[in-house]
C-alpha cells in the first residue's frame, strides 16, 4: 500500500512539472516586431520631391598605420570622425635630436566616442502640410493624393546643450544611421509642388484629409569627453587621455525624402 502511494505522488509530480514546462513553453515572450521598420503608409519620395536634398553620406574613417597605432596605445575608446582625421593627416618623423627628450602636447578636449542605449522612430514627428477634399455632394467615391502645398524645412537636433556639438551630431548620426539603415539628415526640405501616386478613396456625403510627415529618428546615448595629449620618449609615442568624463544626451534627425501618411474621412469638416 505504501509502495501504491509512493508509486502514485511520482507519477502526479511528473505531470505536474511536465505541465508546468508546457505552460512555460506555450507563455513564452514573443519577439518584439522592430520599430524601425517602415510601416505600409510610409513611403520613399526621393525620386518624387521636386526639391533635391544633398546626400548626408558619413561613412566611418578608416585609421592611417599612425593613427591605428596611437589608438591602440590608450584603453579609452576613440571614434570622433575629426580627431581621427587629424591623426590620419598627421606624420611623425623620429630624429637622432629626440632620443633624450619627454615631449607632452596637448591637443585639446575632445568627444572622443558615443554609445548608443536607445534608437526609435517616431513616423509623425512634423506634419508637414494637410490635403483636403469635399465629396459631401457627390455620387461616387472621390480619389484624394498627396500635393505639397508649400515648401517646407524641417530641423532636427540635439535635446540639450553640449559642447562639440556639431562632432557629437556627426557620431550620433553615423551610430542611428548604422542601425536603421535609412537616409538621415539634420536638415531636410519637401519640395513645393512634390506629389505623389498613391490615392485614397473618399466615400460620398464624407469630406477627407491626408496628412504627411516628416518621420524622425530618436537617438538616445552617451557621450565620452576627455583631455588627449600627444606623448612621446626616445622612439616611442603614445596618447595619454585625461579627465575622462560622460554625458547623457538625446537628439532627433529627420528621416530624408520619406513621409509618412495619414487619411482621415468625416462627415462634417474639423
Amino acid at each position: 500500500m505504501k509502495r501504491l502511494i509512493l508509486l502514485t505522488l511520482a507519477v502526479m509530480i511528473c505531470l505536474l512539472s511536465f505541465s508546468t514546462y508546457a505552460f512555460a513553453e506555450g507563455e513564452a515572450e514573443q519577439p518584439k516586431q522592430d520599430e524601425n521598420i517602415v510601416p505600409g503608409s510610409a513611403m520613399n519620395i526621393s525620386k518624387e520631391n521636386t526639391y533635391p536634398n544633398p546626400t548626408q553620406d558619413l561613412p566611418r574613417l578608416h585609421p592611417s598605420d599612425l593613427a591605428s597605432e596611437l589608438l591602440s596605445t590608450t584603453d579609452i575608446k576613440i571614434e570622433n570622425p575629426d580627431l581621427i582625421k587629424m591623426f590620419n593627416e598627421s606624420t611623425i618623423k623620429g630624429s637622432k635630436l629626440a632620443l633624450g627628450m619627454n615631449v607632452s602636447i596637448f591637443l585639446g578636449q575632445w568627444p572622443l566616442a558615443y554609445d548608443s542605449d536607445e534608437t526609435t522612430v517616431n513616423w509623425e514627428f512634423e506634419k508637414v502640410n494637410t490635403n483636403y477634399q469635399d465629396n459631401r455632394g457627390g455620387t461616387a467615391v472621390k480619389p484624394i493624393s498627396f500635393n505639397q502645398e508649400q515648401q517646407k524645412k524641417i530641423k532636427g537636433g540635439l535635446t540639450a546643450d553640449i559642447p562639440n556639438a556639431d562632432m557629437v551630431q556627426k557620431m550620433m548620426m553615423l551610430e542611428a544611421g548604422e542601425k536603421t539603415k535609412m537616409p538621415l539628415s539634420f536638415h531636410t526640405v519637401i519640395g513645393y509642388g512634390t506629389k505623389v501616386e498613391r490615392t485614397y478613396n473618399i466615400p460620398t456625403k464624407n469630406v477627407g484629409y491626408l496628412y504627411a510627415y516628416v518621420p524622425a529618428v530618436n537617438e538616445k546615448g552617451k557621450v565620452t569627453y576627455g583631455e588627449v595629449y600627444l606623448r612621446m620618449k626616445g622612439d616611442k609615442r603614445w596618447l595619454e587621455v585625461k579627465n575622462v568624463t560622460q554625458q547623457g544626451i538625446g537628439a532627433w534627425i529627420p528621416i530624408q525624402d520619406y513621409l509618412d501618411f495619414k487619411f482621415i474621412t468625416a462627415n462634417q469638416p474639423k
